[in-house]
């Protein structure tokens, strides 16, 4: 089978590769729709991995299924989930599956950016799932980095009518703001440097648009009475992004930090002015848990967020080094799929 090799963001290469035998419970699955994560381009945390099959918002058709995995029949369309959680340790026991040692150990094999991928065991019972017929498979794509949106904005506390600023309005920022919209949020003000995705993320749910470059903090009171945001949410990784969250957010408001930044980076912190009588709280997410990943799928089987609006390019097999390329320099593209059967 056709796979593309990770190298580096500039050095993607079209090899082949056997497709992958199967176990007892286990599932060949034939990649119809991946998706390109901002992660997958962050070449300092790939650089002594590499080669790699990279890909892990996957939707596809099962084609083999093991002795023993029978909730699913050749012909299932499924979504499949690279990271499952133990469901029995410490982390998952107190509602923390995503800090779970099993899931940061999970994965598929190979990665999505392949025509087929095996499916362990533990994945298929923990992180696959019925596509519904009335739901495309690129659409079926979303369900891991919505899962991560939700995730996030429980952990950061999203309540109803709260205004909500979001930092970088790249494919994270854009599904934060779908999701906070569809959860009820009241105020929802974008920014990035870009003025394509501005525009997107007005389209797409959000009240006003800021330049990343402009007095954020200042700008977003004037559009919210003077008051910070209840709810920060940092989808940029750059320094600047982090301080503007900082001095954007409300008393007894909540930063979360979505995006990660370089591994050098790091921030001072003015305890009084943030903890003692601010009560703000500073929180982070990672990945999305089983009950995330059920929660988007109905979200997108719904209707309630309009996924498909937010992709700017369907690439074959062949062009995953031009989607790297899209990804990596973002100025005309927000979400690239993968079609591996093309």
């Amino acid at each position: 089978m056709r796979v593309a090799v990770y190298y580096s963001n500039s050095d993607l290469r079209l090899e082949e590769m056997p497709v992958p035998g199967i176990g007892p419970g286990e599932l060949l699955v034939r990649v119809e729709a991946s998706g390109i994560c901002g992660s997958d381009v962050m070449e300092w945390y790939r650089a002594d991995k590499v080669p790699l099959v990279l890909g892990h918002e996957i939707a596809g058709q099962v084609v083999k299924a093991g002795e023993g995995a029978s909730r699913f029949k050749e012909g299932d369309r499924v979504v499949v989930t690279h990271h499952v959680p133990c469901m029995a340790c410490h982390y998952c026991e107190t509602g923390h599956e995503t800090a779970c040692d099993t899931l940061r150990s999970t994965s598929f094999d190979p990665g999505g950016f392949s025509e087929f991928v095996r499916v362990p065991a533990i994945n298929v019972e923990r992180g696959t799932l019925y596509l519904p017929d009335s739901v495309s498979y690129e659409e079926g794509s979303f369900v891991e980095p919505v899962a991560c949106v939700l995730r996030g904005q429980r952990q950061a506390n999203l309540r109803p009518a709260a205004s909500v600023l979001v930092i970088g309005s790249g494919i994270s920022g854009i599904l934060h703001i779908m999701v906070a919209k569809a959860l009820g949020a009241g105020r929802i003000v974008a920014t990035d440097v870009v003025d394509f995705r501005l525009e997107t993320a007005l389209q797409l749910g959000a009240e006003a648009a800021i330049g990343g470059l402009d007095d954020v903090p200042a700008s977003f009171r004037q559009l919210n009475d003077g008051r910070g945001a209840d709810l920060v949410i940092v989808c940029a990784g750059a320094p600047a992004a982090i301080d503007q969250a900082l001095a954007s957010v409300a008393r007894s408001g909540t930063v979360l930090f979505f995006a990660t930044t370089r591994p050098e980076v790091s921030i001072p912190l003015a305890i009084n002015k943030f903890f003692w009588r601010n009560e703000v709280t500073l929180t982070s997410s990672y990945a999305g848990g089983p009950r995330d990943l059920r929660a988007a799928l109905e979200l997108i089987r719904a209707g309630r967020l309009p996924v498909v609006e937010t992709i700017t390019h369907r690439l074959s097999l062949v062009e995953t080094g031009r989607g790297f390329d899209l990804v990596a320099n973002p100025q005309e593209s927000l979400k690239v799929i993968i079609e591996p059967q093309k």
